[in-house]
């Protein structure tokens, strides 16, 4: 009897395998960064400072090998880019857990970066980019969702692993040492899973037949006129808006994954329940990567990051001039989460429908560079403040209007035309 279902697109079984890859790539690495430093400080009594350029050595590293990552990725495929980031990951957490002054501390965030940086947003993006058309952005939402569902359980468990005021339990030295363990252990296995582009395997994006219809030959011919190279989509407005966009809203969510814990047990809350914080937006956050994700194929993506921007900047404001109290704090997360989330897979997409597949991951790899000198500024500006004032709130308080202005980046970075 002949099967009468069609196979499913080998594409969304992509989807998890992105989950899992950033989950190991980036929660340890950032959005666990506070309880890092809640540990370090005090273990080591480094100031807030000290501990904020840490976490901005890792956007130094996105800066200068952004381009070359980018390249990497084109050439070599996301594959190998995984394989390897995730091998030197996992050697940067081992050298973490041995730590004893902050130059190593140092060092060892840098290798971590380095790895992530290879091995984890940029090359996932690009795979789904090759993909994904008509879907592109779903797909991202939903992929970005999967890896929230981890971080739900993981950051509370870190949090419980890590807490200094519990020595009875593992530390941070062990659990560094765990995770540096875990992930050289999955590395392999899960890169098996890893496909590079749908046409290495006589298939073609979002699953059309290559017995191609009228539709499905308009939908690839208008991909193919979208390729832009790196030259002409340098010379577009757009891609410097969006770059800088990215990079306005995003200062502020990589001040807030460092200083959002110590900040938060400067006001007498333990490690756990800044930790259910994260957990909060984080959770919001998984909901609207889905929301954000089918909006931005369905609507102009400029607007759409404009309107989730402008939540983000609410959220960030009313944790700077709420009324003390984790009421502002779940009030942050709520408007935090609807924010990050819902932006975050259109940043990606929204390159891939202005510039193409053919030279994504070049594009992108280069768009990092500007993006990343802001990156830099906004931990260390917090930390900085911190340190001068004994108070986070002008730092915010000014993060959060960055993060309105980068909004309106979005908003006038319209779609630009294939030059002749």
């Amino acid at each position: 009897m002949k099967n009468r279902f069609k196979p499913v697109f080998y594409g969304w079984y992509l989807l998890p395998v992105f989950g899992a890859v950033m989950l190991c790539a980036t929660v340890p690495l950032f959005h666990a960064m506070g309880i890092w430093a809640v540990a370090m400080e005090r273990a080591f009594g480094w100031n807030r400072t000290k501990l904020s350029l840490a976490l901005s050595f890792t956007r130094i590293e996105g800066g200068i090998l952004g381009p070359v990552e980018g390249y990497l990725v084109d050439k070599f495929g996301t594959r190998l880019m995984v394989l390897i980031g995730l091998i030197i990951m996992g050697v940067g957490w081992v050298f973490f857990s041995r730590i004893n002054n902050i130059w190593m501390f140092y060092v060892s965030y840098l290798v971590i970066a380095l790895g992530q940086g290879l091995g984890s947003w940029l090359a996932l993006n690009t795979m789904l980019n090759n993909w994904f058309i008509r879907r592109r952005t779903f797909a991202m939402g939903i992929s970005n969702a999967l890896a929230r569902v981890g971080t739900l359980f993981l950051i509370p468990i870190l949090a419980w692993m890590v807490d200094p005021d519990f020595p009875q339990r593992p530390g941070w030295s062990s659990t560094a040492l765990l995770l540096g363990i875990v992930i050289l252990i999955i590395a392999f296995p899960l890169t098996r899973l890893i496909r590079n582009r749908p046409e290495d395997y006589g298939l073609l994006p979002d699953g059309d037949s290559p017995d191609l219809d009228e539709k499905s030959r308009d939908v690839k011919s208008s991909s193919i006129e979208n390729d832009f190279t790196v030259k002409q989509a340098l010379k577009t407005k757009s891609f410097w808006l969006i770059s800088l966009g990215h990079g306005l809203t995003s200062m502020v969510l990589l001040a807030l994954m460092l200083h959002l814990a110590p900040m938060m047990t400067d006001m007498n809350y333990s490690l756990q329940t800044a930790s259910f914080v994260v957990t909060a937006y984080t959770a919001v956050s998984m909901v609207f990567q889905t929301v954000g994700g089918y909006a931005g194929d369905r609507m102009p993506k400029n607007w759409v990051l404009m309107i989730f921007s402008m939540s983000q900047a609410i959220g960030v404001l009313i944790l700077t001039i709420g009324p003390p109290g984790l009421l502002s704090a779940y009030g942050f997360a709520l408007f935090f989460g609807i924010g990050f989330g819902g932006r975050n897979p259109i940043n990606a997409s929204i390159r891939g429908e202005y510039f193409g597949r053919k030279n994504f991951g070049k594009i992108m790899g280069i768009s990092q560079v500007p993006m990343n000198i802001l990156l830099l500024i906004g931990p260390v500006f917090a930390g900085v403040l911190r340190d001068v004032t004994g108070s986070y709130t002008f730092a915010f308080g000014v993060l959060g209007v960055l993060c309105a202005v980068g909004g309106l980046c979005f908003l006038f970075s319209t779609k630009p035309s294939l030059p002749n």
